[in-house]
């Protein structure tokens, strides 16, 4: 059942203060133990998400505002995106692999590997236009047993990958992460942003010809309140960032410039809609939604 909350939009900065909509947030869905990786998929007017510790994943229809199972188990999956055809790439932390779901249901692997160990447990992934799937991979499902299985880490560290469109080759693009987390192309994909949760603050690489990352300056800085997550970007090329309680949205400058408060823990966001205006937020125990004038950025391959 739907429900309505008050919220806050905090406007921390002028640059902020065009960005409008509701002055509600809706609660799609209650329910689950850590909701995160939403996903939005516009052919079919569908939002998929995960639900980790319950090792499964849901699906909200978006004509109807029906819940129900997508998948399950799930690998305890993490992070999801859609690829250049319109399939789920899926985060497996449980079984530490980077999954595509085909158009028929089957599933293909894409990653589970580098140098013939294993993964930590790939926790979010991003597609470029020429088919290269980017993951991080902090450690978080083997810790335990509550977000995965627990087990011993094969590699030394927790580093961001890429993987060839062509030849499925596994490379490290990133290794001087403490936890890396959520990630997100600018809208020409000359840069690559990167969540550090551990350090409380994101990072802004150059994207090289031929898929390797340069620079790594960090882009903005969090407070003891802000353990960055997931990341999206608009169409004006704001960075928006999954933070503790809250959404905050930065200008393409790194400045901190509005901040959309919650009531819970906040893991993840994408935006969606026939227009791209909805943001979708997952956070703690819930699904919620609210319409905005902010239009989530199409994919370089997606055209404009």
């Amino acid at each position: 059942m739907t429900d309505t909350i008050p919220i806050e939009f905090e406007v921390l900065d002028e640059r902020c203060a065009t960005i409008n909509g509701d002055h509600r947030i809706e609660r799609l869905h209650n329910g689950a133990r850590w909701a995160e990786g939403p996903v939005y998929f516009p052919a079919g007017r569908f939002l998929v998400w995960s639900d980790i510790p319950n090792e499964r994943m849901l699906r909200w229809d978006e004509m109807t505002g029906a819940v129900g199972p997508f998948r399950q188990p799930s690998g305890y999956a993490n992070g999801n995106t859609l690829d250049r055809e319109g399939r789920l790439i899926t985060c497996e932390q449980g079984d530490r692999r980077v999954t595509r779901t085909e158009h028929d249901g089957s599933i293909t692997v894409i990653a589970d590997r580098w140098e013939g160990k294993r993964l930590n447990s790939p926790n979010d992934a991003v597609v470029h236009s020429d088919g290269s799937i980017w993951f991080t991979d902090p450690p978080y499902g083997i810790l335990s047993n509550y977000e995965g299985v627990a087990a011993e880490q094969e590699i030394d560290g927790c580093h961001v990958y890429r993987v060839d469109p062509v030849t499925g080759e596994v490379r490290i693009v990133a290794d001087d992460f403490a936890r890396p987390n959520g990630l997100a192309f600018s809208l020409d994909e000359k840069k690559l942003y990167i969540a550090d949760t551990r350090a409380r603050h994101l990072r802004v690489f150059d994207v090289q010809d031929g898929g390797t990352l340069a620079g790594g300056k960090v882009f903005a800085e969090g407070t003891e309140r802000d353990n960055f997550d997931g990341l999206r970007l608009d169409d004006t090329g704001r960075v928006w960032a999954a933070a503790g309680r809250a959404v905050l949205c930065h200008d393409p400058d790194g400045t901190l410039i509005g901040r959309l408060k919650l009531p819970e823990s906040v893991s993840n966001l994408v935006f969606g809609g026939l227009k791209r205006n909805r943001l979708f937020i997952t956070a703690s125990s819930s699904l919620y939604s609210m319409m905005t004038n902010v239009t989530g950025a199409r994919p370089v391959w997606a055209g404009r």
